[in-house]
């Protein structure tokens, strides 16, 4: 892995699983960036360095909640996946969704990953170990 921190964007609505995201990050020692909006317009603003988000770092990953205000993540990855200088980062998606439905149509819009949201923080743990040594470690990602 590189010297620097890589950069994560999470798109999450519960501060519950932010803060447990965060701890589980420390606790993997994972050297990341980690920053996080709480809805799907904010998501994309974001991404577009648009508003307030005119320095805002472009992210190795997406962790994407599905159910989200504002913008549904279901329509945030089909964005995402179509914009040409967003469709190569890689789009987790991070959800308590076991739906066959949200799995497929994940899928087919583009997610590069779909992880139900652990319920506890040492499958958390385990989630992110797994997420870290296979996408950093195994696959190869674009530099841009």
């Amino acid at each position: 892995m590189s010297q620097n921190p890589l950069e994560i964007l999470v798109v999450e609505d519960d501060d519950g699983d932010v803060f447990l995201m965060r701890e589980a990050f420390k606790e993997v020692k994972f050297d990341v960036g980690l920053n996080v909006v709480n809805d799907g317009v904010k998501a994309l603003e974001y991404l577009r360095k648009q508003e307030s988000y005119s320095n805002a770092s472009r992210p190795s990953m997406i962790f994407l909640d599905l159910n989200l205000p504002k913008k549904d993540g279901r329509d945030v990855l089909i964005e995402i996946k179509n914009d040409e200088n967003l469709k190569s980062i890689p789009v987790v998606v991070l959800t308590t969704s076991e739906l066959d439905t949200d799995i497929e149509r994940s899928y087919k819009s583009g997610a590069n990953c779909y992880v139900t949201k652990p319920v506890t923080f040492e499958g958390l743990v385990t989630c992110l170990k797994e997420i870290e040594r296979f996408w950093f470690t195994v696959a190869r990602l674009p530099s841009v």
